[in-house]
């Protein structure tokens, strides 16, 4: 990680020229897989993907909790909700760019998106399938799947393995690079930010230090550590008392007790982020730090969707999180006055990349067949 004087002063002399393709640019060089059939898996992934038949009760597909116009996200609520109507425990995060991630899930439980397929798939919350081997079966009954597997994965065919890397092959063609952002700092085009947006760059890098978990470098930019941390949100939702905002539809919600919300609908499950991976004490509630690329798109934010706008992110950090024992000494109260956050808010909606639409409309037309779109 550069200081923010040396980043930002190396903008024309080390970034001149635009990557080839322009929606990578700002990314890492993806990783040469060396495949001929890579782009038939891929294609095969994204028909999985977006398939409600891969659920227990045919009702629920991973698009559904990342959905593609929504920044393969969930935007109408805080935590995504899955078969049978079961509310799931956490946010639904943005699956663009997940290739590119060191750690997987909030908590970072998985390190492969090939481990990571089978994960929502099982779980009883989310599409409910008992076993692998049911979900194999089930694909093999689809008349439009027959000779798919066989033509993807020479002598391998229709497995359990070759189901989770097709779906992880199609993630990773997930790549959204090329923002204004990209465009201005790594292509050198100066017009491409406002002077509020470069200000906010300044201030992101510099007094309001979130580069200290949002890392950037010199010729790429994830936004992220790939590290955990207790900011406070986990802690306090462990500590609420009284009554709790509850979502009725999109933009509508009502007041309620916890005990009326418990009641109603059981407690809520416990949830101590990192702790639960690793056993270690210094991780309790901490969690994943997420890329913020195409941040704009996916609200509400945090691992619990519990800030709803990039404005009230901005307010928590500002206030410097929710104090509790364990909180990361990085996160702390900042001198932002109202200017310097509209500009940091800017900023962070100058890193949409320059192909989201375009990927969502290539999952969407996956989703062609009448028994399942």
């Amino acid at each position: 990680m550069l200081a923010a004087g040396a980043l930002i002063g190396a903008l024309a002399a080390a970034h001149a020229a635009a990557a080839e393709d322009a929606a990578a640019l700002g990314l890492p060089a993806a990783a040469p897989r060396g495949d001929s059939l890579l782009a038939e898996r891929a294609t095969l992934g994204r028909k999985l993907f977006m398939d409600r038949r891969l659920s227990r009760n045919g009702t629920m597909s991973c698009g559904m909790c990342h959905v593609p116009e929504q920044g393969f996200a969930v935007i109408e609520m805080a935590k995504a909700v899955g078969i049978e109507g079961r509310g799931l425990r956490r946010n639904a995060p943005t699956v663009l760019n997940v290739g590119f991630h060191r750690f997987l899930f909030h908590d970072g439980r998985e390190m492969s998106l090939e481990a990571q397929a089978w994960r929502p798939l099982l779980a009883a919350d989310e599409m409910g399938n008992d076993t692998r081997e049911a979900v194999v079966a089930r694909i093999a009954a689809l008349p439009d799947y027959a000779g798919l597997f066989e033509r993807a994965f020479p002598r391998r065919g229709l497995a359990t393995e070759t189901v989770a890397t097709a779906l992880a092959d199609y993630q990773r063609t997930l790549v959204s690079g090329g923002s204004r952002f990209d465009r201005w700092f790594y292509g050198g085009e100066s017009g491409a930010l406002t002077a509020e947006e470069q200000r906010g760059f300044a201030l992101f890098a510099g007094q309001a230090h979130c580069v200290s978990c949002h890392t950037f470098g010199r010729y790429d930019a994830l936004f992220t550590d790939h590290s955990f941390h207790n900011t406070g949100v986990g802690w306090g939702r462990a500590q609420r008392q009284g009554e709790v905002a509850v979502p009725l539809a999109p933009g509508v919600e009502t007041r309620m007790s916890l005990q009326t919300v418990s009641d109603l609908f059981g407690a809520e499950p416990a949830d101590q982020g990192r702790f639960e991976v690793t056993g270690h004490r210094a991780d309790r509630f901490a969690y994943r730090t997420p890329s913020l690329r195409n941040v704009a798109l996916t609200p509400p934010y945090m691992h619990d969707g519990s800030l709803p706008t990039l404005e009230a992110v901005v307010d928590f950090y500002e206030r410097g999180g929710i104090e509790n024992p364990g909180k990361d000494p990085l996160v702390y109260a900042l001198q932002l006055d109202a200017a310097d956050k509209r500009a940091l808010v800017a900023f962070l909606r100058a890193l949409t990349g320059a192909n989201v639409e375009q990927l969502a409309a290539q999952a969407r037309a996956a989703a062609s067949t009448p028994a399942w779109r």
